[in-house]
């Protein structure tokens, strides 16, 4: 059988090792497609360096409308990126019937629900594994492997930029500045690492897994997001003393008022595997009601774990080519009339427990203060961690910190009872408040 032919728009780190890969394992790819699958034209501004990668092995071109365009290609891998020209490519390519292998979680965040539509409308398929957590193969997990199960909720580290800094400020105690430049040195960070620091990267992949998971649209822009910009090495440090490591995660869960969609640090008890993820390395928990909690776990960026998933797409769409578009797998796991209107919480709904650090007065009353405030509102204790002010401050220090742990509680009611506590004379600066995540 003739093989199939994909258009490859965008060869650089990913697109290269895709190329690479497919071109390596072509015969066992074969094997297991049904027949042979090549990348046999790529668009690429720099044409030099694109055929420097193919070396003839494909034909190279400047305009990705012409791989688009081409009658022969069955198959196009956007690997551009971001929000623009990316978005108008995709649905020109799925107008002209091909279908779109993309690793572009922005794109799918944001402009997701639009471009399934088209997609279906056309009769063709939107593949896109690598989208997230690079090589893991989260979202067959969650669109095929769990089918039969309700997913009540996901929780991963799917960002391995931020995981890097963190395990480094943990490590070697580093402050958050010092452990960025770090991963910018070792090739961890970009040279502007906004989307991955201020938890944007997270939000994207939270976003498509939720998508998924619960069967409701794409909803970026109702997304909590929070980096890990603000925190510093003594929170590291406390926490580790209390049992838990601070990890970035992007968490979304079935509740009976709606569904959580959120990004943030997050305390998790340190004997969870999870939580043991260290490095760059990406995980991946989630629960559903029949087989329980499952993890997953490996590389979550690079170029080829992302290529591994780019090909994997591939695969599929080449064994499904022929096959009734109706009697594929969903892009979004349900099929597009039965999605769920689902309403995504705000931040101040959702309930979950707390690590409060309060840098306060050294002197008698002020826990019982605090602790009155949190009752009063409601409030349960969990813990509490008092230093000595001479650890905080130095010797003749008249400041120290009180570190509290909540018992779960919903987030508007916390945020009113720390204006309460934040207005205390004793308390000195504003309070840190990080949220807890059992992942029982």
């Amino acid at each position: 059988m003739k093989p199939i032919q994909v258009g490859l728009l965008g060869i650089g780190t990913v697109g290269g090792g895709a190329f690479e890969v497919l071109a390596r394992n072509q015969e066992e790819i074969r094997r297991r497609a049904g027949r042979g699958i090549e990348i046999t034209m790529v668009a690429d501004l720099n044409v030099a360096r694109a055929q420097q990668i193919v070396t003839g092995r494909a034909q190279v071109v400047s305009d990705a409308r012409a791989v688009i365009a081409n009658p022969a290609i069955d198959i196009v891998i956007e690997l551009i990126g971001g929000y623009g020209i990316a978005r108008q490519l995709v649905l020109e390519a799925i107008a002209a019937g091909k279908h779109v292998v993309t690793a572009n979680k922005a794109l799918l965040a944001v402009h997701g629900s639009e471009i399934f539509a088209a997609a279906h409308a056309k009769g063709v398929t939107v593949a896109f594994e690598a989208a997230v957590a690079g090589g893991i193969p989260i979202i067959k997990a969650l669109r095929e492997g769990l089918t039969a199960n309700r997913i009540e909720w996901i929780a991963g580290i799917i960002n391995g930029t931020t995981n890097f800094i963190l395990s480094e400020m943990r490590d070697r105690g580093l402050d958050f500045a010092a452990a960025l430049k770090d991963a910018q040195r070792l090739g961890y960070a970009e040279a502007d690492p906004t989307f991955d620091i201020e938890g944007i990267d997270a939000a994207h992949k939270a976003t498509i897994m939720s998508a998924i998971a619960f069967g409701i649209p794409v909803q970026f822009g109702k997304a909590y997001v929070e980096g890990i910009t603000g925190l510093a090495a003594q929170d590291i440090k406390y926490a580790e003393q209390l049992g838990y490591r601070i990890k970035l995660l992007g968490i979304t869960k079935r509740t009976p008022e709606g569904i959580e969609l959120r990004v943030h640090p997050s305390l998790v008890p340190a004997r969870r595997l999870i939580a043991n993820v260290e490095g760059a390395m990406n995980a991946v928990m989630v629960h559903g009601d029949a087989v329980g909690t499952t993890l997953y776990y490996g590389k979550g960026a690079g170029s080829e774990p992302t290529a591994s998933a780019v090909i994997a797409d591939l695969v599929d769409i080449t064994r499904l080519h022929t096959a009734d578009p109706e009697h594929r797998v969903p892009s979004l796991a349900f099929r597009p009339d039965a999605m769920s209107d689902l309403r995504v919480l705000t931040m101040r709904e959702v309930t979950t427990s707390y690590y409060l650090r309060l840098r306060v007065a050294d002197e008698a009353g002020v826990l019982a203060r605090v602790a009155m405030l949190l009752a009063e509102a409601g409030i349960s204790i969990d813990a509490v961690l008092q230093r000595e002010a001479d650890e905080v401050g130095g010797e003749g220090s008249t400041q120290t910190d009180l570190i509290v742990l909540t018992h779960d509680t919903r987030e508007g009611t916390l945020d009113d009872a720390l204006a309460k506590v934040q207005a205390l004379p004793s308390v000195l600066a504003p309070i840190v408040r990080l949220r807890k995540e059992e992942l029982a």
